[in-house]
């Protein structure tokens, strides 16, 4: 597994810094988010070093799912949110491919994750050639 020393997601995951875990596995460890949203609001990391999604292993990615299934399931919250970023301006805080769990209780604004939906409104057209042109490079 690839690391990197400065970042704090592998120093917790090497034991060098104090962690909550709760499920740890050969490619996955996931912890107690220690400034959460909400109660229960934990983080499923891959134990390889990448900074954003795309430059991780496909490996890395087999126990991630599920992991944050049994964490839901164990907060045994009926509304959750599962969130991923990737870089700095897109809310990215930690170098370190990391995705929250983060419950929504019943009828709380102000707990649990609060976010906007800036909506575009594309035309059909717009959004066929896009359609088109995203399948032609995958």
């Amino acid at each position: 597994m690839t690391s990197l020393a400065s970042c704090i997601f592998c120093r917790i995951i090497k034991g060098e810094i104090p962690s909550f875990k709760l499920i740890e596995t050969e490619t996955t460890y996931s912890f107690l988010d220690i400034g959460p949203l909400a109660r229960g609001h934990s983080l499923v990391i891959p134990k390889v070093h990448a900074e954003k999604l795309h430059e991780l292993p496909d490996e890395s990615l087999q126990d991630i799912l599920l992991i944050a299934k049994k964490i839901a399931l164990a907060l045994g919250c009926e509304n959750y949110n599962l969130l991923q970023n990737n870089g700095k301006i897109a809310h990215q805080e930690v170098g370190h491919v990391h995705f929250h769990v983060i419950p929504k209780p019943e009828a709380s604004a102000k707990e649990g994750l609060v976010i906007g939906w800036p909506q575009q409104k594309p035309s059909m057209d717009d959004l066929k050639a896009l359609a088109e042109e995203l399948k032609s490079k995958m």
